[in-house]
């Protein structure tokens, strides 16, 4: 094999029939019926996240109506080897023709297609349009398509492929058959990863590739692009071990995240700053170190709630330090750091200066963290039965912040009646003092 003839896992092992497209079930049960009924709509659209196989359906569409050598019987799969199937996974066949709507979003474009398919198909027995990224195209483009879209000739199919169905017509999708291609749950890309490594002959381990499920978003394509940019990163070596993946990830950062996380849960605001000084000296990003807090508030508040929640995408080190985070912090303090990272995302989209915006958040989290809980107070003073003064006094700091019921009601009464305790808890809200 020569040097420049190396194909990316993504093109090798692109799907070639309906057998082999990943966790869309119900399309290709839809579909097969079809065809082997010879029900075929005459206009399809595809919509879906980037990499979970929108064009590739549209080409295994393409291949099997149009196979030479394709079984009548209940089996319904292209041959892969006629003239037709080639040509068509090359995209090299004439009568199958594939658009990019990127590039070529005009109502003149749309001509050409309305002039060619009056003639019949050459070596098909279907003339096949692919529109990819249907969306792209102006809204005269999409005025000339429609009566032709509406009432094509018997020998033409449409396929149309977008990742923003939202921005297509009402009038195009109401005369399309619509499928939507969902993503790919975590597990269902980790065992795809690891039947094509088997394929590769190549091991991985587990973690490493539940890793880079997680990471691809249930993009089935990017899944085999981080797959090819990891075993490039280990050398091509026999096995791919889960640290260089957590590497090439970056997800040694996110250890980094939890050490900032861990700084304000005990409000040292000085050790929370410096953790911060160390982010920024190499990324700028401010609103994604604040989306990295926000998921480890939701995992750990997850692992508080869920008995044996499984911490996916996580080292095991990682996965510790979580669960000791989740035995230690309570729920309300979990669930008012969340509002904080919520409102101070907004703060520093539209900050003139993310950096201070974010500072001014460290130190609002770790004086939040450093008053007292008020539930615990308010019952401690309860049960300890002391003398309103004393109670007015002890409790006046946070009844200040929350604001919820005058002094001279508490004042009325020995001890704070459970009444008391309830309206104050009601009217506090950690938001009031983000």
């Amino acid at each position: 094999m020569t040097q420049n003839s190396y194909l990316v896992l993504a093109r090798k092992y692109r799907p070639q029939n309906f057998d082999e497209l990943v966790g869309q079930e119900v399309l290709v049960t839809t579909l097969c019926n079809a065809i082997k009924n010879n029900k075929l709509h005459h206009a399809y659209i595809l919509t879906g996240i980037r990499g979970v196989g929108k064009t590739t359906t549209a080409r295994i569409i393409a291949k099997t109506i149009n196979c030479l050598n394709r079984d009548s019987g209940n089996e319904i799969k292209a041959c892969g080897t006629c003239d037709n199937c080639v040509a068509i996974s090359a995209s090299k066949h004439q009568d199958v023709i594939e658009i990019d709507a990127a590039s070529r979003t005009g109502v003149d474009d749309i001509r050409e297609i309305i002039d060619s398919i009056a003639y019949a198909p050459v070596m098909a027995k279907y003339k096949i349009y692919i529109i990819d990224e249907v969306h792209m195209l102006s809204n005269s483009a999409f005025n000339a398509l429609l009566k032709t879209l509406e009432e094509p000739p018997a020998h033409v199919k449409f396929i149309f492929a977008t990742t923003e169905i939202r921005k297509v017509p009402i009038t195009i999708l109401s005369r399309c058959q619509r499928f939507d291609l969902r993503r790919l749950d975590e597990s269902e890309i980790a065992l795809h990863l690891k039947n094509i490594l088997k394929k590769e002959s190549l091991e991985a381990d587990e973690q490493a590739l539940e890793l880079i499920a997680k990471m691809s978003e249930g993009s089935v394509r990017d899944s085999l692009s981080m797959l090819d940019q990891a075993l490039s990163s280990n050398n091509h070596q026999q096995f791919l071990p889960a640290d260089v993946v957590e590497k090439m990830l970056g997800l040694n950062d996110k250890a980094k995240v939890i050490e900032l996380f861990e700084s304000m849960l005990i409000g040292n605001f000085t050790a929370s700053l410096d953790k911060f000084a160390q982010f920024y000296s190499y990324s700028s990003d401010v609103a994604q170190l604040i989306a990295d807090l926000m998921e480890i508030v939701a995992k750990t508040t997850s692992v508080k709630l869920v008995k044996d929640y499984k911490l996916d995408g996580y080292s095991k080190f990682q996965q510790e330090k979580i669960s000791a985070i989740a035995n230690e912090i309570s729920l309300s303090s979990l669930s008012r750091i969340w509002q904080m990272l919520l409102k101070g995302n907004s703060e520093v989209n539209f900050s003139n200066s993310p950096k201070m915006a974010f500072e001014m958040l460290l130190v609002r989290i770790c004086h939040m963290i450093a008053l007292p809980d008020l539930k615990e107070v308010l019952l401690d003073l309860n049960q300890s039965q002391n003398s309103s003064s004393n109670v007015v006094e002890k409790i006046a700091p946070i009844a200040k912040i929350a604001n919820p019921v005058p002094a001279e009601k508490i004042s009325d009464t020995k001890e704070i009646s459970d009444e008391v305790v309830n309206e104050i808890l009601r009217n506090f809200e950690g938001a009031k003092i983000v």
